[in-house]
């Protein structure tokens, strides 16, 4: 990395998990003050090194970790933070007076680069990290960060940047997006050693069998405390919010020793996660519940242990979590994967072989978002008036904006400044304006001050505080649960038991409740399922020499399958048809991810209402789709034709609310409505009203608005996952392995089990899930044959 910076090149640093790449992207920075004296008496004051990084944990994480090098060199370099958490005021003398080091997020980036000082205030800057890259830079926090990159490129030519990332399955496309103007040249790869191998198991069920079906693995608690009780410090994952309450009653319940346990996620109070990760830093702690908020860079070298609660869904999110035990190259991190039912053993069996076979995954790079633009421009503005064609060139420069051309960006500039054709006539839309001269400049001065009160790119869902009496703040829920308690209601928050007292304004006020709580249901985001991780899983299944090492519960779960039907093959879509409680049912092993079988339910059951097949509805998880009907779907082939995607997915996509819930999204980050005044905050419901106004206007008289253009580029990409819907019918087209059967198979068991219970959170219906699967299985796996079914 030094080499690299002394040629003055940009830089990708690929390593594994504690082989010092935050000190190694950090080095160039103390070799410049070590060497030239910086930051001694009468040196520049001016910003030197930006800091980026996906997470505020991490960003203060490494704060803790880089001021201890630089105090020992003995180097008086100021080292500071700046996100959403940072007072106004700090904010503010950062601007005039900023430290050496700045540490941030996208966002805040972003922000920073809004205000008229931003010229000289990034006038000087040298260098450029950006931490955990594979985290955000196929997303819109990249597209963002991105487009942060070129405008920092006109002001700071001379600054050289460094992406660091442990798990990017694909290094050229990074350097590609790393590199301005798409230089990849300029982009040197630099690869660290390879590092102890990882000591990684599977906890399964000592004496019970592996659920059939459910995903909070309360099966192995006491298992899990014990391993708690064996090691120092323990970090447990899990895949959302409500699981990470949920394990942490669990092992709160079975604490006989009363061991410091605590819980982190993204909806707890800014003060519950500080006091919680300065307590895992003094190593106060014996286990962490968390869920992604931890994922990425922390160093806390008590943590000799990770757990995963329930499947990981990739192997490079599992790689990065378990990295944070033992965060030393030389030493094995110890991780254990706790499946919460069979196929996620298998999940969890094929991302411990990915794993170990230096298998990566992620996402593909897509073109930029254009509300991401229309963002980017107003903030633009409001450092100071601009040429058009010279922000073009800024927006070309890099990767994902590289497609823009002079028709687009006029669309985008008569966007901010008109708000669009339609809307033109409202003042309140109107933004910036074009001068006779050609620059643009903002038409009010408070359009700086609302642009800065609102910009962001992570668009929550509608979340109220949550408080006692006194103004304690536990953090926040979705307004969409809130709305369904009533004075009296318990619900478990924070690892608390709250009794609700009202609800007035943005706060949910509670009290500490006497009894035990209800189980609170909200479940946050679902991870996907990887392509990769999907495909070694459909390998698993059909690498019948290799079921000798599956427990014997899976074992004869899959051997009962594949002696009663089939197992899915890689490059074919095995159709199971079979009656069921006097209806007809059709599995669908896709191996696709919720978010795509959630789809391509919606979209079969409406192609078999037109061929008079009566569908009564379906169900979908990770690997399967399940829909039954009155009458039973002879050529499944015929209903997953490719023209599902021209015909019937418009027409489910426009009558659903996904392009409302699409446009919400893409109008709050485009700035078109704004959730915050000052001094007030819209509600969600304020929000969704204002947005679906608009909505309705716009499909009536501008259907071809640049935000319905980049709702429908959300719809497709993000909330129905059509792209893995199209894998889905290329194989179709290619080759479907329709099995006819009497009776339910073994594979069908999991997600038939769930029927009735799938709008229920993960972990509270797990008790129903699993007497219904066994009921379920009790029919699947007899081997005796019925009357009628052939041997």
């Amino acid at each position: 990395m030094l080499s690299a910076h002394g040629r003055g090149k940009h830089a990708l640093l690929v390593a594994d998990t504690g082989a010092g790449k935050t000190l190694a992207g950090f080095l160039p920075t103390l070799a410049d003050f070590a060497q030239h004296g910086d930051c001694g008496p009468g040196a520049s004051e001016g910003l030197h090194t930006l800091y980026v990084s996906p997470l505020k944990a991490l960003a203060h994480d490494v704060q803790r970790n880089l001021v201890t090098p630089i105090d020992e060199i003995g180097l008086p370099i100021r080292v500071e933070t700046r996100s959403g958490d940072t007072p106004s005021d700090r904010k503010a003398r950062q601007r005039a007076r900023p430290p050496h080091i700045l540490l941030t997020t996208p966002e805040s980036l972003s922000l920073l680069l809004s205000y008229p000082e931003s010229v000289t205030l990034f006038a000087d800057l040298k260098r450029i990290v950006i931490d955990e890259v594979h985290a955000f830079a196929t997303g819109k926090r990249g597209d963002l960060l991105a487009l942060a990159l070129g405008r920092l490129q006109a002001l700071a030519p001379q600054a050289q940047r460094a992406g660091l990332s442990a798990t990017v399955a694909d290094p050229e496309a990074y350097r590609g997006w790393l590199a301005p103007w798409g230089d990849i040249d300029s982009v040197e790869l630099v690869e660290g050693e390879a590092g102890a191998d990882p000591d990684l198991s599977i906890l399964l069920p000592e004496e019970e069998r592996i659920p059939w079906s459910g995903h909070a693995a309360t099966w192995a608690i006491p298992q899990l405390y014990r391993e708690i009780r064996e090691h120092r410090t323990t970090l447990i994952f899990t895949n959302t919010r409500f699981l990470a309450e949920y394990i942490f009653q669990w092992l709160w319940d079975v604490n006989e020793d009363a061991l410091p346990i605590g819980i982190h996620h993204g909806s707890l109070s800014k003060e519950a996660r500080r006091k919680v990760e300065g307590a895992m830093a003094r190593g106060d702690l014996r286990a962490l519940v968390c869920t992604a908020s931890l994922d990425l860079g922390v160093d806390w070298g008590d943590i000799d242990l990770v757990v995963q609660m329930g499947a990981p869904k990739g192997s490079s999110r599992l790689l990065q979590r378990i990295g944070r035990a033992n965060h030393r190259l030389d030493s094995p991190s110890k991780a254990l994967l706790v499946p919460g039912n069979r196929f996620e053993f298998l999940e969890a069996m094929a991302a411990a072989e990915a794993v170990a076979e230096g298998q990566r995954d992620g996402e593909d790079f897509r073109p930029g978002g254009l509300d991401v633009l229309a963002q980017h421009v107003m903030g633009r503005a409001c450092a100071g008036p601009f040429r058009e064609e010279v922000m073009l060139r800024e927006v070309r420069s890099v990767l994902p904006y590289a497609w823009v051309d002079e028709e687009v960006f006029e669309r985008v500039l008569d966007f901010v400044a008109t708000g669009g054709y339609a809307l033109r006539s409202y003042d309140r839309f109107r933004r910036i304006v074009r001068e006779k001269n050609g620059t643009w400049r903002l038409t009010h001065p408070e359009n700086a001050a609302r642009h800065r009160l609102n910009a962001g790119i992570i668009v929550d869902a509608d979340m109220i505080e949550v408080r006692f009496r006194n103004g304690r703040s536990l953090g926040k829920v979705e307004e969409s649960f809130a709305a369904g308690l009533s004075p009296g209601n318990t619900f478990r928050f924070a690892g608390m038991d709250l009794e609700v007292e009202a609800l007035r304004d943005l706060e949910l006020i509670v009290r500490a409740s006497r009894t035990a709580a209800a189980i609170p249901s909200y479940t946050g985001l679902r991870l996907p399922l990887t392509t990769h991780l999907a495909d070694r899983v459909r390998t698993l299944l059909n690498d019948r020499a290799g079921w000798a090492r599956f427990p014997e519960d899976v074992r004869e779960w899959l051997e009962v399958q594949d002696w009663r039907s089939h197992l899915p093959a890689p490059g074919r879509l095995l159709v199971e048809s079979f009656p069921h409680r006097d209806l007809a049912y059709t599995t669908y092993y896709t191996f696709e991810g919720w978010n795509a079988n959630q789809s391509l339910g919606m979209l079969v059951t409406r192609r078999m209402d037109d061929r008079g097949l009566g569908p009564l509805g379906f169900v979908a998880n990770d690997y399967a789709l399940a829909v039954w009907g009155l009458k039973p779907v002879d050529d499944p082939a015929a209903l997953l034709s490719p023209d599902i995607l021209s015909h019937e997915f418009v027409d489910w996509v426009q009558q659903s609310h996904l392009l409302r819930r699409a446009f919400r999204e893409v109008a709050v980050i485009s700035g078109l409505v704004e959730r915050q005044q000052p001094g007030k905050r819209k509600s969600g419901k304020q929000v969704t009203f204002s947005t679906d106004l608009i909505y309705d206007v716009l499909r009536k008289y501008e259907p071809d608005h640049l935000l319905i253009e980049a709702a429908w580029a959300d719809a497709r990409a993000r909330m129905t996952d059509v792209a893995r819907v199209g894998d889905v019918l290329d194989r179709a087209a290619s080759e479907v392995d329709h099995v006819r059967l009497e009776r339910i198979s073994p594979l069908a068991v999991p997600v038939l089990s769930i029927i009735g219970r799938e709008n229920l959170p993960a972990g509270a219906a797990d008790d129903e899930l699993l007497e219904e699967a066994e009921s379920l299985a009790s029919i699947a796996m007899r081997t005796e044959t019925l009357p009628g079914e052939s041997e």
